[in-house]
Order: C-alpha cells, then sequence, then structure tokens
C-alpha cells in the first residue's frame, strides 16, 4: 500500500470495465481495491488489488469496509444477467441507494456511477442528456431509478458524476458479449445467428471509456451532471459483424434469425457534446482500430476464454 497516494475503490473491480479501471490507476500509482460478489476470474486477476466480496444490494454487507478510508468510489456494479428481474433491480438500484447511504458522510473526493443508454429506452438518435427518459425493461428503469436518487437526493453530500456508458467494447470481455461473440465465433470459424443487423448502435473502445472515468474523477465542473460517454455516431451492427468476418476472414453470419428486444430501437447512438465540452474529453481510437486490437488479442489469447461463461 502507497501511503500518500488516492485510494479507489471499485465497486464490479472484478468485470471488463472494473479490471481496465484498476489496470489504469496502478499505472498511476494509486491504491485499488474492489468491491464484488464473485472472485475474478484467472485472466482478470490483479496481484496489487484488495479484493473484498459481498452483495451490495445487502446494506450490511458494507460494513466489511467500514474502517477504509476511499478518496473515490467508482459503481460498475450490478447484475449481469437481467432476464433475473428482483437481481437486476437490487443491484443497480438497491446497491446504490446503499453506497450512497454508507459513503455520504465520509469525505468522498469524486462518486463516479456507470449509468447506462438503456435510460433513454427508444428516444430519437442521437439522444441528448436533456431528453426525456423512458426505459421499457427492468435494467433500464433500474438505471434510472439510481440516477434520479442521485440527482435529488445526494449533490449536497456527495460530489456524484452520472457516466451514461454507450457499446463498450476490448480486451478482456467476455465473449457473451457482441464483438467477443462474434470475434470468438469467426475465429473458431463457425457458423452463428445474428439479428438482421439494420439497427444504428454507438462502440466505443475501453480505453476511451476508463479515460473518461479519469477525467471525471479531477474535473469540478462535472460534478452534479449526467454526461453521454460514446464515440457519438452509429454504425449498422451488420456492418460491424461483417467487417470482423472479413478481417478474420473466417465465420459465416446468419442474419435475421435473433429478435431484437423490446427495448432496442432502429438508432441509439448519443450527443456527446456536452461531455466533450465539460470533460475535455473525446474519444481517440477509430472503430476500426478498436476491433482489430481486439480481435488481435483474441486470436493470440483463445484459451483464457476456454469455458468462461461471464
Amino acid at each position: 500500500m502507497r501511503y500518500n497516494s488516492p485510494n479507489i475503490l471499485i465497486v464490479g473491480g472484478t468485470g471488463f470495465l472494473g479490471y481496465h479501471l484498476a489496470r489504469a490507476c496502478l499505472k498511476l500509482k494509486w491504491n485499488v481495491s474492489s468491491i464484488s460478489t464473485k472472485k475474478p476470474l484467472k485472466f482478470r486477476k490483479i496481484k496489487s488489488v484488495k479484493y473484498y466480496f459481498m452483495d451490495i444490494s445487502k446494506r450490511k454487507s458494507l460494513f466489511n469496509i467500514s474502517k477504509k478510508k476511499f478518496d473515490y468510489v467508482v459503481n460498475f456494479g450490478g447484475h449481469v444477467d437481467h432476464s433475473n428481474k428482483k437481481k437486476t433491480y437490487n443491484s443497480h438500484y438497491v446497491g446504490l441507494k446503499n453506497l450512497v447511504n454508507f459513503f455520504e458522510n465520509k469525505k468522498l473526493k469524486r462518486f463516479i456511477q456507470a449509468g447506462s443508454s438503456s435510460e433513454y429506452g427508444k428516444a430519437h438518435s442521437p439522444q441528448c442528456e436533456k431528453d426525456k427518459c423512458k426505459p421499457l425493461l427492468v435494467y433500464g428503469k433500474s438505471k434510472l431509478k439510481a440516477t434520479q436518487h442521485l440527482l435529488n437526493h445526494t449533490k449536497q453530500k456527495i460530489p456524484f458524476v452520472v457516466l451514461r456508458f454507450y457499446q463498450i467494447y476490448g480486451p478482456y470481455q467476455s465473449v457473451n458479449r457482441l464483438i467477443p461473440f462474434v470475434i470468438d465465433s469467426s475465429l473458431k470459424d463457425r457458423q452463428f445467428k445474428c439479428s438482421p443487423g439494420h439497427q444504428l448502435r454507438d462502440f466505443l473502445f475501453v480505453n476511451d471509456a476508463i479515460s473518461a472515468v479519469l477525467k471525471s474523477l479531477k474535473n469540478k465542473n462535472c460534478v452534479g451532471k449526467v454526461l453521454n460517454i460514446g464515440m457519438g455516431k452509429g454504425v449498422k451492427v451488420r456492418k460491424l459483424i461483417n467487417y470482423i468476418t472479413k478481417y478474420t476472414n473466417k465465420g459465416l453470419p446468419v442474419f435475421n434469425k435473433v429478435k431484437l428486444r423490446i427495448d432496442e430501437g432502429k438508432e441509439t447512438f448519443p450527443n456527446i457534446s456536452l461531455s466533450s465540452k465539460i470533460l475535455k474529453w473525446k474519444p481517440k481510437v477509430k472503430l476500426n482500430v478498436g476491433l482489430k486490437r481486439t480481435i488481435e488479442h483474441y486470436k493470440n489469447n483463445g484459451r483464457l476464454y476456454k469455458n468462461v461463461k461471464r
């Protein structure tokens, strides 16, 4: 432990985003702690991170860290299987309320809440932070309730920022997500089922997402704000899939075999002018560059993901 270095707690620190943020903070020589319900996968375990295992939807579990002092808290936590409505609601909304109650008198320098584009529902794109939110499923509804709780109750007690993320991708993401699934299927030269693929989605490389988080931790002008974090432009999913299969020269996508969820609109991408202005942040990694990096990672490290389901 470095005694003069900042202390950051990453809720959901064993997940994809949490892993990348932990690595970035360790490069800055910060002390990094993680809260999660499960142990990290082998390829996401970091020796220098202090891991705590607890369920933030159960208020009393946070007493396990009651003697710890943190400067920053980033909440990436939440149940990833959204088919379980109760766990989704409890982990994304009740968990956030428990974190706020626990940290409101701890003199945090910053609390970052990971929001979601799902909070907007099928709102017209490009989506702006001032747009009316109409989420359709429990995940989006839970994320929106968490955002509203912060906006309505905690601005004076906790210096928070809500970052509404769109589709984040990159190395070390589990292969049950869209881009790594397509990459994995293509590298194994499999036939795989897809949606029609005509929908527009926003895809942001993970390094750019982490850059936005780090800037939010230090920027005083973003406190109390909700900010969209994405590339700021839509790409057809079919075009994305075809790019991956062309680059790998393998795989056979079968379109029109998977139905879209009821909350999936034809276009989902953000206006990022507010986050760019306030954070002095812009995505640096173009989609083709990020995809190539990600494909090469899975090509060279495929053994890591064997039998991994989360």
